[in-house]
């Protein structure tokens, strides 16, 4: 098991342009897949991510270097759903685990939901990623009232 390490000291801000190559690093070092086309989709020329009710935060070290992301939005009547903030990118370099960050990035977000006038969030994981599972679980999400469902095309 890894040991917690100690970080000096951890801001959480919103993202910028200037971070997406940081949060694509990190994303391509967590997953072991380099996705730019799916990153570049996900921002403007300018950074600024496309959708008014899209949030990118990050945290950044005592050093000023980006060492974990999260992205999320507020969706509204998905499903007949009432107004609930998503998270669906969430990331921290792995030599920065285990020092609150994803806690800060998860609180921060929270945060912005909430002031979005929303009262619930909600994620979407792969049911073998237990780490993330633990993650969010520690945090109090469980499972919801829908069900994902899928199937392979042709």
């Amino acid at each position: 098991m890894a040991q917690p390490r100690q970080l000096d000291a951890v801001a959480v801000r919103s993202g910028r342009a200037d971070d997406i190559a940081a949060v694509m690093a990190i994303d391509a070092t967590v997953t072991g897949l380099a996705k730019p086309g799916y990153w570049n989709a996900l921002f403007d020329a300018d950074g600024a991510l496309a959708g008014d009710s899209r949030i990118f935060i990050v945290a950044e070290d005592g050093a000023g270097r980006v060492i974990g992301f999260i992205i999320g939005e507020v969706r509204a009547w998905e499903f007949g759903s009432p107004p609930c903030g998503w998270v669906f990118a969430i990331s921290v370099d792995p030599a920065s685990r285990l020092a609150g960050v994803g806690s800060g990035l998860l609180a921060a977000i929270t945060d912005r939901f909430r002031d979005a006038g929303v009262e619930r969030v909600r994620t979407m994981i792969s049911r073998g990623n237990h780490q993330l599972m633990s993650f969010f679980r520690g945090h109090g999400m469980m499972a919801g009232p829908y069900i994902q469902l899928e199937s392979e095309l042709d």
